[in-house]
């Protein structure tokens, strides 16, 4: 097993290539056959090296639930912003909020910026500090286009985003 993950250590990244390579050349001679696994395995041995270890996902089914929670949270608040955006411009109340993260891995907090991000009225700013020590807190800033409560709104992305993110992964 482990004479092929050093031949093939991504088999399913190398897969992608080499579906990719025919569908690009739209063929399946030899030669295309040939260089497209070619292809597959030298890309991968070359840059493996170079990619992160990120964490396996823990629970599939609760990335499921996580992508349709988010689908639902995106349409409710596209119909909370149209609200907001016709309506006088006087009751919107922008706001940036530093939501602590108790995520400690890059891969899920960009995940979680990334829901933030593509949730209507809210935009994911920066991770604070960039380079932050495993004991050192993180935040997330995030500009909200109309605050309510700043309290409230934390425990909301906490509960909703931050703590299914942490069962994923």
């Amino acid at each position: 097993m482990k004479s092929l993950k050093k031949w093939w250590p991504t088999p399913i990244r190398s897969l992608f290539l080499f579906l990719v390579w025919l569908l690009l050349n739209n063929s399946v001679e030899f030669f295309h056959l040939f260089f497209g696994v070619v292809l597959a395995w030298l890309i991968p041995q070359l840059i493996h090296k170079f990619r992160l270890v990120h964490p396996g996902m823990k629970n599939p089914g609760a990335a499921i639930r996580y992508g349709l929670m988010v689908l639902w949270d995106i349409v409710v608040a596209n119909m909370q912003v149209v609200r907001l955006v016709v309506g006088p411009n006087k009751r919107l109340r922008p706001a940036f909020i530093k939501v602590p993260l108790d995520l400690t891995d890059n891969l899920s907090i960009t995940f979680l910026a990334s829901t933030v991000s593509l949730t209507p009225g809210t935009v994911s700013a920066e991770v604070l500090p960039l380079n932050a020590g495993m004991d050192e807190p993180r935040y997330l800033l995030v500009h909200v286009l109309d605050l309510a409560d700043e309290a409230e709104l934390i425990q909301q992305i906490k509960q909703r985003y931050e703590a299914p993110l942490k069962e994923i992964f």
